[in-house]
């Protein structure tokens, strides 16, 4: 059994933080993920990915956003309804934006955090409305960029307003996108030959869909698919956070039913 690796929850930037360090052995300052959960989930809902990232190296961190019912945020309903995209703006949960540049900026200076990361290696990681937020942050919703995020991890995202409305083809960074097989609600709208996110996403992108897995196969919840979640995700870090060559995204592992790449 993996042992946990959350060290700490701490309140930084107004904001409850689940924390997972790099092995004690590390002494040079870590790349840096910040993980944003799913429409009312849980800054610790997908803990094995966390683990995992953090057994490789990296430092985690993954705030509550406002409506996380581990935080408080009870059962309030979507800002705009999401059967209907074209109603979203930047203007649509910029909230959790905020919470996510709020928090870099807390970490920037923070006198235990702020020498332990590698300033230059940042990435982003998101569940369903996490991974709104953070193709947002990519530069799907151009108003919301961060200039020092250099990577992102999409899982299950809701990213319909971007087809409509956003700038995917301009992000210009890699954006890793991951689907299942029976997320029926999401995954079709990232894989769509010629008009899905992941296919008007500036290269370097990347989608993996996992055969069978349903929305929660990136929580806590759905223990099936995560060694297979574990694999690409921490390739994906490695290759393009730390320009590990031997990070192999286009090897296609059992329980893979598509994998592409620009």
């Amino acid at each position: 059994m993996i042992a946990v690796l959350i060290v700490a929850t701490v309140q930084l930037a107004g904001l409850d933080i689940a924390v997972w360090r790099p092995p004690s052995t590390s002494t040079t300052p870590a790349p840096l993920i910040v993980f944003s959960h799913g429409f009312h989930g849980c800054n610790t809902q997908s803990i094995f990915l966390m683990e995992a990232l953090a057994k490789s190296g990296y430092l985690v961190v993954a705030p509550n956003h406002k409506d996380a019912l581990c935080g408080g945020g009870g059962f309030a309903r979507a800002e705009e309804p999401f059967r209907k995209p074209s109603e979203w703006t930047d203007a649509t949960y910029k909230d959790r934006a905020a919470d996510i540049t709020r928090l870099l900026d807390a970490l920037k200076t923070d006198k235990e955090f702020a020498p332990r990361i590698d300033w230059s290696r940042v990435g982003l990681a998101g569940h369903s409305l996490g991974g709104y937020t953070v193709v947002g942050l990519a530069g799907g919703w151009p108003k919301w960029k961060v200039p020092s995020v250099k990577a992102v991890l999409a899982l299950s995202p809701y990213c319909d307003p971007f087809t409509m409305h956003g700038s995917l083809g301009t992000i210009g960074i890699p954006v890793m996108y991951q689907g299942g097989t029976r997320d029926i609600g999401i995954t079709p709208t990232v894989k769509k030959l010629g008009e899905g996110c992941y296919a008007k996403t500036s290269s370097p992108a990347y989608f993996v869909e996992f055969d069978r897995a349903g929305h929660f196969a990136w929580t806590n919840l759905n223990p099936q698919f995560q060694s297979a979640i574990d694999h690409y995700s921490v390739d994906f870090f490695d290759k393009f956070l730390k320009g590990d060559t031997k990070a192999d995204l286009l090897k296609r592992i059992p329980g893979v039913s598509d994998l592409r790449s620009k």
